[in-house]
């Protein structure tokens, strides 16, 4: 399964929203991939599972004491949980749905814990080969940790700090001297790590920033904003394939300005540019959050609609039309007012693949804009007419009075 396909949510708690937050300004796109790099591949977790329950296993066998036993269940049921919720959130992100991110995250906060109870105990316990064993598993598992959490350097710093900090209070309690080096060496290893969890954090960021910018660009109109062919064609491609939309079809809407090309000449690119500007700006206030907008070149934009009746694309278009037409300040004093032709297209009615949606969308749009014309035509001449006829309507004319 692809992985741009599994989609993970973001924490719901303020503390889980924190402890995972990003460098500030993050697109939201990229925040989601670090949440995604959270939960990890399950060889993984499942290296890490297996390590921490056979070391507490094996100091059970040569302990068998509570503190021993509790750790020992402790690391099976928080393991347990963990990879319940690994598979169900996998499952459920892959499904678009929600996923219990802040439970995922806490389980991992309490599996630290529970390998800082393991370290504190073997230490306590004055046997120091199981304090070896202990202590040297937890090491190497915060290790782990920098270097598969860092997309989350505060969460891994948590982590980090509940896996090794019970260690400063155990060798003070074992009262033997040798071990105080260990209050030196706790503070210095868990500065380091993370330390080194923030720089990974800060080039991945930078990484995935550039990466998305450049696909930003890519996708969408230098001028307005707004999705351009190719982030049309990707929108189109990608609503076709998932599954059919509830309570109506897919609607294509092709707009192309009436007038545009006057007022560019009238008044010069500067005010054609405003003007794509302020009418990319009613697009997107008169669509919903899910409906996409682009424009594919000059003075043409394309809107695609999803659960829309041909009654509701309909209404759409009326509403796009009226709000497009609508008076424009184009600053230093000048006012503008266009017009907009609209083509619809709809699926699966008039096609099933981009282009020939598209193609028929436009097609519309052109019997839109050839109907358009000829009533202009017929009001024209009509008026003509009457001014024709209006000296005769007052009796004689002027000269043959």
């Amino acid at each position: 399964m692809r992985d741009d396909l599994i989609v993970y949510s973001m924490p719901r708690w303020a503390a889980m929203r924190w402890l995972v937050s990003p460098t500030p300004g993050a697109p939201g796109d990229i925040q989601l991939k670090l949440i995604g790099g959270l939960f990890g591949t399950l060889p993984v977790f499942a290296a890490g599972v297996i390590n921490t329950i056979a070391v507490a296993a094996v100091v059970v066998i040569r302990q068998p004491s509570l503190p021993f036993i509790i750790w020992l269940i402790l690391e099976v049921v928080i393991c347990g949980l963990r990879l319940a919720q690994l598979l169900i959130a996998r499952r459920a992100a892959s499904e678009r749905r929600e996923t219990h991110t802040d439970l995922y995250l806490s389980l991992g906060l309490l599996w630290s814990a529970s390998i800082g109870y393991g370290g504190f105990v073997s230490l306590t316990s004055g046997d120091w080969v199981v304090a070896t064993v202990a202590c040297s598993s937890a090491t190497a598992m915060v290790g782990g940790v920098c270097f598969r959490t860092f997309g989350a350097p505060r969460l891994a710093t948590a982590m980090m700090l509940l896996s090794l900090g019970p260690f400063a209070p155990a060798v003070i309690i074992a009262g033997e001297p040798l071990l105080y080096v260990v209050l030196l060496q706790v503070p210095l290893y868990l500065a380091a790590m993370s330390a080194a969890a923030f720089t990974l954090n800060k080039m991945l960021v930078a990484t995935m920033r550039g990466e998305w910018e450049n696909g930003h660009r890519a996708e969408h109109d230098a001028l307005t904003g707004l999705s351009n062919r190719v982030g049309l064609a990707v929108a189109v491609e990608a609503s076709l394939k998932s599954a059919p939309p509830l309570g109506g079809d897919l609607a294509i809407l092709f707009l192309d300005l009436d007038n545009f090309k006057a007022v560019n000449d009238t008044y010069g690119h500067a005010a054609g540019d405003s003007l794509l500007k302020l009418v990319a700006e009613r697009l997107r206030h008169s669509l919903r959050a899910t409906d996409i907008a682009a424009r594919i070149g000059g003075d043409e934009f394309v809107v695609l609609a999803k659960g829309l009746t041909s009654e509701q694309a309909a209404e759409l278009s009326d509403r796009l039309t009226s709000a497009i037409s609508a008076s424009y300040d184009l600053g230093d004093g000048v006012c503008a007012t266009i017009g907009v032709s609209v083509g619809v297209a709809l699926v699966p009615e008039h096609g099933s693949d981009a282009e020939a949606l598209l193609a028929v969308a436009d097609e519309a749009l052109y019997e839109a804009k050839a109907q358009r014309q000829v009533k202009l035509l017929h009001t024209l001449v009509r008026e003509d007419s009457l001014r024709r006829v209006a000296p005769a309507a007052g009796g004689m004319s002027p000269r043959t009075q």
